[in-house]
């Protein structure tokens, strides 16, 4: 196969980068406890690591407005604390990185996670050195959304949507980077699967990280 051509490579972090599901979903019991519902079980929350938390919480949990931003102070009270070293960078990323980075490629970080937590996390796994900008959610600048956090790093780059591909592993990746026309990497060791990836037309399926690199 050709090698994609593109300059300017974009990761989603939970499930892309890092497996931060432990601490997510722990972080969500939490909120659950504390605010008096039923606890779910871990293997009944699986779904919540990746999306915008407002999003779940308002739509996946049936919570109003009020109720889901209490939701998300209580989840982030347990979150910023320990559920975010509840994390482990995946198998063969910083090869990946490095890979990439040899290539001449440039990298950045777009992420629904608080953009203050995604640095924090990229630090604490010295990777973010190898991302000239770490975006993420940003909703007191009305930064909510996937599309809007990719526009954001976008235009933080001064890149050409044209020299601009997006990686991922769920269907928010791929709505967010096709709602800008940027083409997605979908990633089979995160959270998604290949039957989600076809239903949303992902570009290119990855088996694995060094799968990654190996497109460019």
């Amino acid at each position: 196969m050709e090698k994609l051509k593109q300059n300017i490579i974009l990761f989603d972090l939970d499930g892309t980068l890092t497996d931060s599901a432990e601490g997510v979903i722990r972080a969500c019991q939490y909120m659950q406890e504390k605010l008096g519902f039923e606890v779910w079980p871990a293997e009944n929350l699986k779904f919540i690591v990746g999306p915008p938390l407002m999003k779940t919480f308002m739509e996946d949990f049936g919570m109003e407005q009020e109720m889901a931003e209490k939701a998300m102070v209580t989840y982030r009270e347990y979150y910023t604390t320990i559920g975010l070293f509840e994390n482990k960078v995946y198998p063969g990323v910083v090869e990946m990185l490095a890979d990439l980075k040899a290539k001449g490629k440039r990298m950045a970080v777009a992420t629904s996670k608080k953009e203050s937590l995604a640095v924090t996390i990229l630090n604490h796994f010295d990777i973010a050195k190898y991302f000239e900008v770490i975006g993420g959610d940003a909703r007191e600048l009305g930064r909510d959304t996937k599309a809007k956090v990719i526009d954001y790093v976008l235009e933080t780059m001064q890149a050409e949507k044209e020299d601009v591909i997006m990686v991922g592993d769920r269907k928010f990746d791929i709505e967010g980077a096709h709602a800008l026309g940027i083409p997605c990497i979908a990633v089979e060791f995160g959270y998604g699967d290949r039957e989600e990836f076809e239903a949303y037309n992902a570009d290119f399926i990855a088996a694995t990280a060094e799968d990654v690199a190996n497109l460019f």
